[in-house]
């Protein structure tokens, strides 16, 4: 069983830059806190990336999610769930970080 991520949750892009944990998700909490969706899509504030332009990442979209643990059909993120960094021309920078997440909850 893996931690299941919230809103309450730190997530990162690998350059630093801190993602914003909003989702569609209003009905299943853990602790008060929203229970993030394999389909949430969570824009990236404050990513210095500059290989040789500035091409930040902008948002992060999940590739996997739990197998075994859904909200209406859509899987719920855990702390194991992949996440691609974009920057705005959806090019992948790397994957994102989870740095911190709830042990109440814990999905497959």
């Amino acid at each position: 069983m893996i931690p299941i991520l919230t809103t309450t949750s730190t997530i990162m892009c690998p350059h630093g830059g801190m993602a914003q944990l909003i989702t569609s998700n209003t009905q299943a909490l853990v602790g008060g806190a929203a229970m993030l969706l394999q389909t949430d899509v969570h824009l990236i504030v404050g990513c210095p990336f500059t290989p040789v332009a500035y091409s930040p990442c902008v948002s992060i979209r999940w590739l996997t999610a739990a197998t075994q643990t859904a909200l209406h059909n859509v899987p719920v993120l855990l702390q194991n769930s992949v996440g691609l960094c974009l920057n705005a021309a959806q090019v992948p920078q790397g994957t994102a970080i989870v740095v911190q997440v709830q042990q109440q909850a814990k999905g497959i």
